[in-house]
Protein backbone atom coordinates (compact mmCIF):
# COMPACT_ATOMS: atom_id res chain seq x y z
CA UNK A 1 0.00 0.00 0.00
CA UNK A 2 1.33 3.36 -0.68
CA UNK A 3 0.76 6.32 2.07
CA UNK A 4 0.38 9.72 0.96
CA UNK A 5 2.14 12.63 2.48
CA UNK A 6 -0.71 15.05 3.92
CA UNK A 7 -0.11 17.85 0.94
CA UNK A 8 -0.17 14.79 -1.73
CA UNK A 9 -3.77 13.34 -0.42
CA UNK A 10 -5.31 16.92 -0.89
CA UNK A 11 -3.85 17.26 -4.40
CA UNK A 12 -5.14 13.85 -5.11
CA UNK A 13 -8.95 14.91 -2.87
CA UNK A 14 -8.89 17.62 -5.14
CA UNK A 15 -8.24 15.84 -8.66
CA UNK A 16 -10.33 13.49 -7.64
CA UNK A 17 -13.52 16.09 -7.46
CA UNK A 18 -12.63 17.84 -10.64
CA UNK A 19 -12.62 14.70 -12.59
CA UNK A 20 -15.62 12.94 -10.84
CA UNK A 21 -17.25 16.66 -11.10
CA UNK A 22 -18.01 16.69 -6.89
CA UNK A 23 -18.15 20.13 -5.79
CA UNK A 24 -17.77 21.60 -1.96
CA UNK A 25 -21.16 20.77 -1.36
CA UNK A 26 -20.38 17.20 -2.08
CA UNK A 27 -23.16 16.32 -4.77
CA UNK A 28 -21.87 15.47 -8.36
CA UNK A 29 -21.90 18.04 -10.81
CA UNK A 30 -23.05 17.23 -14.69
CA UNK A 31 -19.85 17.16 -15.93
CA UNK A 32 -21.59 17.00 -19.84
CA UNK A 33 -22.79 20.50 -19.35
CA UNK A 34 -19.49 22.35 -19.63
CA UNK A 35 -17.99 25.81 -20.29
CA UNK A 36 -17.63 23.87 -23.98
CA UNK A 37 -21.16 23.16 -23.65
CA UNK A 38 -23.23 20.01 -23.90
CA UNK A 39 -21.10 17.04 -23.78
CA UNK A 40 -23.76 14.42 -24.89
CA UNK A 41 -23.97 12.20 -27.81
CA UNK A 42 -26.27 14.29 -29.50
CA UNK A 43 -23.64 17.19 -29.68
CA UNK A 44 -21.53 14.38 -31.82
CA UNK A 45 -20.41 15.45 -35.65
CA UNK A 46 -22.11 14.31 -38.46
CA UNK A 47 -19.44 11.81 -38.91
CA UNK A 48 -18.25 10.16 -35.51
CA UNK A 49 -14.90 7.78 -34.96
CA UNK A 50 -15.54 5.39 -31.69
CA UNK A 51 -12.11 3.56 -30.71
CA UNK A 52 -12.97 0.32 -30.20
CA UNK A 53 -11.65 -1.01 -27.11
CA UNK A 54 -9.70 1.88 -27.45
CA UNK A 55 -8.23 1.55 -30.75
CA UNK A 56 -6.59 -2.36 -30.26
CA UNK A 57 -4.80 -2.31 -33.81
CA UNK A 58 -3.09 0.96 -32.35
CA UNK A 59 -2.84 0.47 -28.65
CA UNK A 60 -3.44 -2.41 -25.96
CA UNK A 61 -7.12 -2.72 -25.72
CA UNK A 62 -8.79 -1.83 -22.80
CA UNK A 63 -6.12 -0.10 -21.18
CA UNK A 64 -5.35 2.98 -19.06
CA UNK A 65 -2.67 3.90 -21.53
CA UNK A 66 -4.00 3.22 -24.69
CA UNK A 67 -7.28 5.05 -23.93
CA UNK A 68 -5.27 8.11 -23.12
CA UNK A 69 -3.39 7.26 -26.29
CA UNK A 70 -6.47 7.32 -28.03
CA UNK A 71 -7.64 10.28 -26.01
CA UNK A 72 -4.81 12.27 -26.95
CA UNK A 73 -4.63 11.97 -30.28
CA UNK A 74 -8.24 13.33 -30.62
CA UNK A 75 -8.86 11.46 -34.22
CA UNK A 76 -12.01 9.87 -31.95
CA UNK A 77 -14.74 11.28 -30.58
CA UNK A 78 -16.07 8.26 -28.85
CA UNK A 79 -13.72 5.82 -26.69
CA UNK A 80 -15.15 2.40 -26.53
CA UNK A 81 -14.64 0.41 -23.19
CA UNK A 82 -15.57 -3.32 -22.13
CA UNK A 83 -16.99 -4.08 -19.07
CA UNK A 84 -16.92 -7.53 -16.47
CA UNK A 85 -17.76 -7.90 -12.87
CA UNK A 86 -15.70 -9.22 -10.23
CA UNK A 87 -17.41 -11.83 -7.59
CA UNK A 88 -17.17 -8.72 -5.29
CA UNK A 89 -18.94 -6.74 -7.21
CA UNK A 90 -16.28 -4.20 -8.73
CA UNK A 91 -16.61 -3.67 -12.28
CA UNK A 92 -13.55 -3.59 -14.58
CA UNK A 93 -12.47 -2.78 -18.08
CA UNK A 94 -12.08 -6.26 -19.91
CA UNK A 95 -13.40 -7.83 -22.99
CA UNK A 96 -13.29 -11.62 -22.53
CA UNK A 97 -14.94 -13.36 -19.76
CA UNK A 98 -11.33 -14.93 -19.10
CA UNK A 99 -7.80 -13.82 -18.45
CA UNK A 100 -5.93 -15.65 -20.50
CA UNK A 101 -5.86 -13.42 -23.83
CA UNK A 102 -5.01 -10.72 -23.02
CA UNK A 103 -3.14 -10.87 -19.31
CA UNK A 104 -0.37 -12.31 -17.55
CA UNK A 105 -2.88 -14.62 -15.93
CA UNK A 106 -5.28 -16.90 -17.01
CA UNK A 107 -8.95 -18.45 -15.45
CA UNK A 108 -12.87 -16.74 -15.49
CA UNK A 109 -12.36 -12.63 -14.85
CA UNK A 110 -15.49 -12.86 -12.35
CA UNK A 111 -13.77 -15.49 -9.95
CA UNK A 112 -10.91 -12.26 -8.73
CA UNK A 113 -11.75 -9.70 -5.93
CA UNK A 114 -10.60 -5.88 -6.23
CA UNK A 115 -7.45 -7.05 -4.48
CA UNK A 116 -6.48 -9.95 -6.92
CA UNK A 117 -7.53 -7.41 -9.73
CA UNK A 118 -4.65 -5.20 -8.50
CA UNK A 119 -2.20 -7.76 -9.62
CA UNK A 120 -3.46 -8.43 -12.93
CA UNK A 121 -0.98 -6.94 -16.02
CA UNK A 122 -2.23 -6.40 -19.44
CA UNK A 123 -0.09 -7.67 -22.04
CA UNK A 124 0.67 -5.36 -25.21
CA UNK A 125 0.45 -7.93 -28.22
CA UNK A 126 3.69 -7.50 -30.14
CA UNK A 127 2.77 -6.69 -32.96
CA UNK A 128 1.84 -3.18 -31.92
CA UNK A 129 3.83 -0.51 -32.93
CA UNK A 130 5.37 1.80 -30.35
CA UNK A 131 6.87 0.93 -26.91
CA UNK A 132 4.25 -0.45 -24.87
CA UNK A 133 4.80 -2.09 -21.42
CA UNK A 134 2.10 -4.48 -18.90
CA UNK A 135 0.26 -2.64 -16.88
CA UNK A 136 -2.69 -2.85 -14.31
CA UNK A 137 -5.70 -2.67 -16.48
CA UNK A 138 -8.53 -0.37 -15.13
CA UNK A 139 -11.69 -0.28 -13.30
CA UNK A 140 -14.54 1.14 -14.77
CA UNK A 141 -14.75 3.88 -12.12
CA UNK A 142 -10.58 4.66 -12.87
CA UNK A 143 -11.74 5.17 -16.84
CA UNK A 144 -15.00 7.28 -15.37
CA UNK A 145 -13.18 9.45 -13.14
CA UNK A 146 -10.16 9.76 -15.95
CA UNK A 147 -12.18 10.63 -19.13
CA UNK A 148 -16.40 11.42 -17.68
CA UNK A 149 -16.86 14.59 -18.88
CA UNK A 150 -13.82 14.77 -21.26
CA UNK A 151 -14.93 12.45 -24.30
CA UNK A 152 -18.25 10.61 -24.90
CA UNK A 153 -17.80 7.35 -23.58
CA UNK A 154 -19.37 4.04 -25.03
CA UNK A 155 -19.27 0.92 -22.23
CA UNK A 156 -19.97 -2.27 -22.92
CA UNK A 157 -22.00 -4.59 -20.34
CA UNK A 158 -20.65 -7.91 -21.24
CA UNK A 159 -22.35 -9.31 -18.20
CA UNK A 160 -25.89 -8.11 -17.07
CA UNK A 161 -25.77 -8.28 -13.65
CA UNK A 162 -23.22 -5.10 -14.06
CA UNK A 163 -26.13 -2.92 -15.58
CA UNK A 164 -27.45 -1.81 -12.34
CA UNK A 165 -23.89 -0.72 -10.33
CA UNK A 166 -22.92 0.99 -13.41
CA UNK A 167 -26.08 3.19 -13.71
CA UNK A 168 -25.56 3.75 -10.36
CA UNK A 169 -22.10 5.52 -10.93
CA UNK A 170 -22.84 6.91 -14.18
CA UNK A 171 -25.82 9.06 -12.14
CA UNK A 172 -23.27 9.69 -9.16
CA UNK A 173 -20.76 10.99 -11.25
CA UNK A 174 -23.65 13.06 -13.39
CA UNK A 175 -22.76 11.08 -17.03
CA UNK A 176 -26.09 10.03 -17.63
CA UNK A 177 -25.72 11.79 -20.86
CA UNK A 178 -22.56 11.46 -22.17
CA UNK A 179 -22.48 7.90 -21.77
CA UNK A 180 -24.04 5.20 -24.44
CA UNK A 181 -24.09 2.00 -22.38
CA UNK A 182 -24.05 -1.15 -24.93
CA UNK A 183 -25.53 -4.41 -24.91
CA UNK A 184 -26.10 -7.11 -27.55
CA UNK A 185 -29.97 -7.81 -26.53
CA UNK A 186 -33.15 -5.34 -27.22
CA UNK A 187 -35.00 -6.28 -23.85
CA UNK A 188 -31.23 -5.62 -21.96
CA UNK A 189 -31.02 -1.95 -24.30
CA UNK A 190 -35.07 -1.40 -23.12
CA UNK A 191 -33.76 -2.00 -19.30
CA UNK A 192 -30.88 0.49 -19.76
CA UNK A 193 -32.86 3.21 -21.00
CA UNK A 194 -36.02 2.61 -18.35
CA UNK A 195 -32.31 2.88 -16.08
CA UNK A 196 -32.42 6.60 -17.44
CA UNK A 197 -29.12 5.72 -19.66
CA UNK A 198 -28.30 6.23 -23.11
CA UNK A 199 -28.68 2.99 -25.04
CA UNK A 200 -26.84 1.27 -27.63
CA UNK A 201 -28.10 -2.00 -29.77
CA UNK A 202 -25.16 -4.03 -31.20
CA UNK A 203 -26.88 -6.65 -34.09
CA UNK A 204 -24.93 -9.28 -36.31
CA UNK A 205 -25.44 -9.39 -40.59
CA UNK A 206 -27.14 -12.53 -39.08
CA UNK A 207 -29.87 -10.49 -37.41
CA UNK A 208 -30.07 -7.60 -39.35
CA UNK A 209 -31.67 -10.11 -41.95
CA UNK A 210 -35.15 -9.87 -39.87
CA UNK A 211 -34.64 -7.14 -38.03
CA UNK A 212 -37.53 -4.49 -38.07
CA UNK A 213 -35.53 -1.69 -35.77
CA UNK A 214 -38.21 0.68 -35.93
CA UNK A 215 -39.22 -0.99 -33.09
CA UNK A 216 -36.23 -0.06 -30.83
CA UNK A 217 -36.88 3.74 -31.98
CA UNK A 218 -38.51 4.77 -28.47
CA UNK A 219 -35.45 2.96 -26.29
CA UNK A 220 -32.72 3.00 -28.26
CA UNK A 221 -29.94 5.87 -29.25
CA UNK A 222 -27.54 4.22 -31.36
CA UNK A 223 -27.68 1.60 -33.14
CA UNK A 224 -24.62 -0.34 -34.04
CA UNK A 225 -24.91 -2.23 -37.06
CA UNK A 226 -22.53 -5.16 -38.84
CA UNK A 227 -20.79 -3.71 -41.40
CA UNK A 228 -20.93 -7.08 -43.46
CA UNK A 229 -24.71 -6.59 -43.61
CA UNK A 230 -26.37 -6.38 -46.75
CA UNK A 231 -26.95 -2.61 -48.57
CA UNK A 232 -31.40 -3.28 -47.95
CA UNK A 233 -30.44 -4.39 -44.12
CA UNK A 234 -28.12 -0.96 -43.45
CA UNK A 235 -30.63 1.03 -45.64
CA UNK A 236 -33.71 -0.53 -43.21
CA UNK A 237 -31.55 0.60 -39.93
CA UNK A 238 -30.82 3.63 -41.65
CA UNK A 239 -34.46 4.76 -42.15
CA UNK A 240 -35.68 3.21 -38.84
CA UNK A 241 -35.87 6.36 -37.21
CA UNK A 242 -33.07 5.34 -34.57
CA UNK A 243 -30.95 8.60 -34.09
CA UNK A 244 -27.37 7.24 -35.23
CA UNK A 245 -26.38 4.41 -37.06
CA UNK A 246 -22.71 3.62 -36.63
CA UNK A 247 -21.10 0.56 -38.50
CA UNK A 248 -18.90 -2.43 -36.72
CA UNK A 249 -15.56 -2.98 -36.87
CA UNK A 250 -14.81 -0.77 -39.55
CA UNK A 251 -11.15 -1.05 -40.14
CA UNK A 252 -10.72 -0.11 -43.89
CA UNK A 253 -10.87 2.61 -45.68
CA UNK A 254 -13.37 0.89 -47.90
CA UNK A 255 -15.46 -0.54 -45.30
CA UNK A 256 -15.72 2.91 -44.14
CA UNK A 257 -16.70 4.82 -47.36
CA UNK A 258 -19.34 2.25 -48.34
CA UNK A 259 -21.12 2.33 -44.88
CA UNK A 260 -21.11 6.18 -45.16
CA UNK A 261 -22.77 5.87 -48.16
CA UNK A 262 -25.66 4.20 -47.47
CA UNK A 263 -26.11 6.46 -45.01
CA UNK A 264 -24.16 5.93 -41.71
CA UNK A 265 -23.05 8.19 -39.49
CA UNK A 266 -20.33 6.96 -37.62
CA UNK A 267 -18.15 4.08 -37.23
CA UNK A 268 -16.69 1.95 -34.68
CA UNK A 269 -13.29 1.07 -35.28
CA UNK A 270 -9.74 -0.42 -34.38
CA UNK A 271 -8.11 2.29 -36.30
CA UNK A 272 -9.07 5.25 -35.20
CA UNK A 273 -5.56 7.41 -36.19
CA UNK A 274 -5.35 5.57 -39.65
CA UNK A 275 -9.41 5.98 -40.69
CA UNK A 276 -9.97 9.68 -38.92
CA UNK A 277 -7.01 11.12 -40.99
CA UNK A 278 -8.08 9.56 -44.85
CA UNK A 279 -10.26 11.29 -46.53
CA UNK A 280 -13.71 9.63 -47.49
CA UNK A 281 -13.66 9.16 -50.76
CA UNK A 282 -17.98 10.31 -52.32
CA UNK A 283 -20.02 12.10 -50.95
CA UNK A 284 -21.60 11.69 -47.75
CA UNK A 285 -25.32 11.62 -47.18
CA UNK A 286 -27.25 13.81 -45.19
CA UNK A 287 -29.03 11.69 -42.69
CA UNK A 288 -32.22 10.28 -43.81
CA UNK A 289 -36.24 10.74 -42.72
CA UNK A 290 -37.70 7.37 -40.90
CA UNK A 291 -39.54 5.44 -43.20
CA UNK A 292 -42.39 5.56 -40.30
Amino acid sequence: MVTLAAPAVMTALALAGQLTGVGASGTAAPLEWSAGGPLTVDALPRVTYTAHRGGALEVPENSMSGLMTAFERGTAQVLDVDTRILRDGTLVAMHDATLDRTTDKSGPVRALDREQWQQVRVMPRPSLHGNWRPERPPTVAEVLDRFGGRIVLLLEVKDTDGLVPLAKMLRERGLTRSVLVNSHWPAEAERAHKLGLRTQLWRDARQMRTDRPQKWRTFVDVLDVDYKARDQDLKRAVTSGIPHIWAHTVNSTKQRDRVLRLGCDGVITNAPGRLARTRVEGPVPALPLSEG
